[in-house]
């Protein structure tokens, strides 16, 4: 896993890749932007005081414009790791085929392209995961505030093992049939959730989390090149 970790970081300065990632940062920031513009539509005008039975305390438009960003950056904080990576497993094909193509020739040659569908499919079963582990989590990350770091701990376990999933799956996607790649993603379990948690500590770190998603399918995909096809050989 290392070695693949170490292949993934030299990738980031691969142009191809580099334009993968903003293309998948630009659509994630396009859905926080649709995102906000939703939660201001909905804040203005509303009156949050009567909704809990207190008096009267309807929104204008600048506090209506202050409530949907400051949601907007909690959504953000909470939603980034599901969006972001959804985001890059629908260029699935084409980062996949970059990688492929610069490492490990022969597999290029041997690849089932999944489509722009194919990879939009993959990365929105992923985000809704993601989005319901977390949900399911929620009351323990409240609880755990207390602890100071509790929450953070809790954040790479629950995401840990949910990213090294679905980078497992994207990785695996576009080469051999049903069983063998079940069988390696049973065989690969333990390296993936590992991958998974290192990808998931990055999400914490500022700046780094905006590469975070790419340098673990990246990963994920040397991982699956250098163990798969050895192999079958």
């Amino acid at each position: 896993m290392l070695r693949a970790l170490t292949l993934a970081i030299a990738d980031l300065g691969n142009r191809r890749v580099l334009g993968i990632m903003l293309q998948a940062l630009i659509v994630a920031a396009i859905i926080f932007v649709a995102v906000a513009a939703l939660l201001f539509w909905l804040l203005n005008g509303a009156d949050p005081c009567a909704a809990i039975g207190l008096d009267t305390c309807p929104l204008d438009t600048a506090s209506g414009g202050i409530g949907a960003i400051l949601l907007t950056l909690l959504a953000a904080w909470f939603l980034f790791p599901a969006v972001a990576l959804a985001a890059i497993m629908t260029f699935a094909d084409r980062i996949g085929r970059t990688i492929e193509e610069e490492h490990y020739s022969e597999a290029a040659r041997q690849t089932q392209p999944i489509g722009v569908l194919g990879g939009l499919g993959m990365g929105l079963r992923s985000a809704g995961r993601l989005i319901l582990f977390n949900l399911i989590a929620a009351p323990f990350y409240i609880l755990l505030l207390v602890t100071g770091v509790g929450p953070f701990i809790l954040f790479v376990i629950v995401n840990g093992f949910a990213f090294g999933r679905d980078i497992g799956e994207l990785a695996a996607a576009r080469h051999g049939d049903r069983s063998t790649r079940n069988a390696w993603l049973r065989a690969k379990r333990g390296e993936q959730h590992l991958l998974g948690i290192l990808v998931s500590v990055l999400f914490l770190v500022p700046f780094v989390n905006l590469v975070a998603p790419v340098l673990g399918v990246a990963a994920g995909i040397h991982m699956f090149n250098r163990s798969f096809w050895t192999a079958r050989a």
